[in-house]
């Protein structure tokens, strides 16, 4: 069973939507002892970071959360905001993120008149042997992004994915059971379809 974890932010409906698709059992709650009953769990999110991670101290589940994952070694995946509270912080807030992974969350600069948020479809590259991607397919991946703020990784060996847009940032990351993609698997039709495969099947 996979648990989306609800603390008030995040296109939930949309990810079970799409999980149901592939038959899997699937819930959306901020109950913990459903929470601890699950095999894997999403952290979605949309908006701003700090109020993300307001809410989801707010919700009493970080401690859960934190044992969960770190002890427990439970696969996680982050999902845009979900994926940024990952990191130690983000420069849209004074709040501190989970910390779960060696990153901070940057903002865009806007330079050369680019346009932000970064919104819309565009490629990413993968990085070989990564749980959430074909990387050796020949044709890249496309998925819908939309976001001001980007991941950057301590380490690049924790890079699942780039993508480019003024620069490369990270499009996804990969550390042990912890999993973040900064665009939009449930927006993103087969492509978002084949990542929630890869990811039910771990």
């Amino acid at each position: 069973m996979i648990a989306i974890i609800d603390y008030g932010m995040g296109n939930v409906g949309s990810v079970f939507n799409m999980l149901r698709k592939l038959r899997t059992k699937v819930i959306i709650t901020s109950k913990p002892e459903e929470i601890e009953a699950a095999d894997k769990l999403i952290l979605p999110g949309v908006g701003h970071f700090d109020r993300g991670m307001a809410n989801l101290k707010a919700s009493g589940l970080i401690e859960l959360l934190n044992a969960q994952v770190l002890e427990q070694q439970k696969p996680v995946m982050g999902i845009c905001l979900g994926m940024q509270m990952m990191t130690r912080g983000s420069e849209e807030g004074s709040l501190p993120g989970l910390g779960w992974v060696d990153a901070e969350t940057r903002r865009f600069l806007a330079v050369d008149n680019l346009k932000i948020p970064h919104m819309g479809w565009n490629h990413i590259a993968a990085q070989p042997d990564r749980k959430l991607f074909d990387s050796a397919t020949a044709e890249p991946s496309r998925f819908y992004f939309v976001h001001s703020y980007y991941v950057q990784a301590d380490r690049p060996d924790d890079v699942a994915a780039y993508c480019h847009y003024s620069h490369d940032f990270v499009a996804a990351f990969e550390v042990n059971n912890i999993m973040g993609v900064q665009f939009h698997p449930e927006k993103s039709h087969m492509y978002g379809m084949n990542l929630f495969r890869k990811f039910v099947a771990l």
